[in-house]
């Protein structure tokens, strides 16, 4: 979609945990030393008590404030997330809502895996271009991927995970960036690859007791072959990426900054920097590389982390990419129209 009406992001917020080097989990046989050289990351954000919705729910409060909004500005409150979410049969989105004190507005779930945070944007631009009384939404995203459900160094080999919060406010009024396009594609033919052939349980880790990507993956490589799922994976990747720019009437480039997500060097290379020649200078991967994969939260962090390093200049292009399982690829782009003050990122 091609934004002809102003929708801006007006305020970020990344919460990150301490970091926990990588050479530390190879050392203490968590994690293979060839993969770790493959993901090239020196460390993963790891909390130790604070679940997703907490940290989502301090982002939030300090995105409204680098936005100089308060709760009652609020038209919808958002929240995606990736990994369990601390109870069951429980609405984190409601728990975030309070947490920011945003009482009347709508509070709704993003369930979208990785790709949460970019359709939670493509939502809630939609939302408030929906009626003139709608001027601003917050977006958060929060996950802790811990043990004994889900292992951070394993589950998904080649991609070590972060926790972490991070949110980012959308205003019709005003804001540091204006949204120029956004476009999402869609292939629920690769759904089974993060199902592979398990029957469908009656409760949560029913069939595994965790997360086991790999074998999911080969599971459905073994039914469809390895150049079916290549081949849509990578259909589904370039035309995100071909109709945001053509939306936005910009080349790629003229992109000046990629926010990427942080799958580590071995997937960004086949994914983005082979494929289409996006200069790692222009990323933020050795940002990502310290922090991790954070699930739905990888799009919002990184900006704020661009904003508090200064780097969001008036007049740059920055095109935000997320990929979720299911398949979704969702890819935006952003002009620079003034320069963000540091955002609050405080650490958890």
């Amino acid at each position: 979609m091609r934004y002809e009406q102003d929708v801006f992001v007006a305020g970020v917020a990344g919460v990150l945990p301490p970091l926990h080097p990588v050479r530390d989990a190879v050392a203490a046989g968590l994690l293979d030393e060839r993969t770790a050289r493959q993901t090239r990351m020196e460390s993963v954000a790891v909390s130790q008590d604070r679940a997703g919705p907490e940290l989502a729910a301090e982002a939030g409060r300090a995105a409204l404030a680098h936005a100089g909004l308060g709760a009652v500005d609020l038209d919808l409150l958002l929240h995606a997330s990736v990994h369990y979410q601390g109870h069951d049969l429980w609405p984190p989105a409601s728990y975030v809502q309070r947490a920011v004190h945003a009482d009347t507005c709508p509070a709704i779930e993003i369930r979208q895996m990785s790709n949460g945070g970019m359709a939670a944007l493509e939502l809630a631009s939609g939302y408030l271009l929906g009626a003139d009384d709608r001027s601003a939404a917050l977006l958060t995203a929060g996950d802790r991927f811990c043990a004994p459900a889900f292992d951070r160094w394993r589950s998904d080999p080649g991609t070590l995970y972060g926790d972490a919060g991070a949110a980012l406010v959308l205003s019709r009024r005003s804001g540091f960036a204006r949204l120029l396009s956004l476009a999402t594609v869609s292939d629920p033919e690769l759904e089974g690859m993060h199902r592979g052939d398990d029957p469908f349980g009656g409760a949560p880790f029913d069939r595994r007791p965790a997360v086991d990507l790999e074998a999911l993956k080969r599971a459905y490589v073994a039914r469809n072959g390895m150049s079916f799922c290549v081949a849509r994976v990578s259909a589904g990747q370039r035309a995100a990426l071909k109709n945001a720019l053509a939306q936005a009437d910009v080349e790629l480039e003229r992109i000046d900054l990629f926010v990427l997500p942080h799958l580590g060097r071995r997937r960004l290379d086949a994914a983005f920097f082979q494929p289409f020649g996006i200069p790692v200078e222009r990323t933020v991967l050795d940002w990502a590389g310290t922090v991790g994969h954070l699930g739905a939260a990888d799009q919002f962090a990184a900006l704020a982390h661009l904003a508090a390093e200064g780097r969001l200049v008036p007049g740059q292009l920055v095109l935000l990419v997320g990929v979720g399982a299911g398949f979704t690829w969702s890819c935006a782009v952003l002009r620079i129209v003034d320069a963000p003050p540091a955002p609050a990122a405080p650490d958890a």
